[in-house]
């Protein structure tokens, strides 16, 4: 399998793994199938013109775009199997990692990898559990005729996602800690990120500080049209919705967390208090306020 490391913005990196010679039903697991399945009649519901079957599909895509990009990012890492595992040990199964080497150090590949595996593993955990305890109190819904039980396949949806999350981040830490990850700097991701003029100030996918060591502004690397330039760049057609959904949701967050600011910004100065964000000292720099 082929691993790519995607810079969103300058402090949010998505994973994506690519599955190589998955060509027969004979190596799909039992949960592969059901995927399929279930894809295979979601994709029929969005055909039809009308109908209770549209309007679930328009509501439920709502939903999943709003799920954490990080998460089908890591789902798609799949989980380590026994013989997985064996074959990865005994390097009869090679894995590859592709990165804008322009944007991440080859040396701050582990150390990416690492984060990406760990940060979101108890997250998983907790939500998995959450979703488990919620399907006995909405099975009762299913005695209600005509109408499906809604809420309980999609906490069995939600239960299977962080699953399979959760997974996908263990895969990725086994393979790390076993130094089972070939780092391949990709001079097309270089071309594509320099093209769209993403990263003028040169910065890294990771935290970047400046030298006085405060973070500096986040920044995006990538838009909206880009998805599309890089998944057909790449020859992963697949790979269009997991950074359109990605770049969504981080330049949503930065426009709210910016408006935010501004909001703190002018009660600070309707109240009178110097900004928390930045407290000028007699030198006449500004430092950071400690809380």
């Amino acid at each position: 399998m082929r691993l790519f490391l995607l810079p969103v913005s300058t402090r949010r990196t998505l994973i994506y793994c690519q599955r190589l010679n998955v060509t027969t039903t004979e190596q799909q697991s039992f949960l592969d199938k059901s995927t399929a399945r279930a894809a295979k009649l979601w994709a029929g519901w969005e055909k039809k013109e009308s109908g209770w079957q549209k309007k679930v599909v328009e509501y439920g895509n709502q939903a999943l775009r709003r799920i954490p990009y990080e998460e089908w990012g890591l789902k798609s890492v799949p989980p380590l199997s026994a013989r997985r595992k064996e074959k990865e040990l005994s390097g009869k199964e090679k894995v590859e990692i592709s990165f804008p080497s322009a944007l991440i150090p080859e040396a701050e590949v582990s150390n990416v990898l690492t984060t990406l595996a760990t940060e979101r593993q108890g997250l998983h955990k907790r939500k998995m559990l959450y979703s488990f305890i919620g399907m006995p109190i909405t099975a009762p819904v299913a005695i209600i005729p005509v109408i499906p039980n809604l809420p309980f396949f999609y906490l069995v949806f939600r239960a299977w996602s962080h699953w399979r999350a959760l997974s996908g981040s263990k895969h990725l830490q086994f393979l790390v800690e076993n130094k089972l990850v070939t780092a391949k700097p990709s001079k097309i991701l270089d071309e594509l990120y320099a093209t769209g003029r993403r990263s003028s100030n040169g910065g890294s996918a990771s935290i970047s500080k400046n030298p006085s060591g405060t973070l500096e502004e986040e920044k995006m690397l990538l838009h909206k049209t880009d998805g599309k330039r890089i998944s057909e760049a790449l020859g992963i057609p697949e790979l269009d919705v997991e950074l359109d959904r990605a770049v969504w949701q981080v330049e949503k967050a930065l426009k709210a967390a910016k408006e935010l600011g501004e909001e703190k910004e002018e009660l600070d100065k309707l109240s009178g208090r110097p900004n928390r964000c930045s407290i000028k000292k007699n030198d006449g720099k500004s430092y950071p306020e400690s809380i």
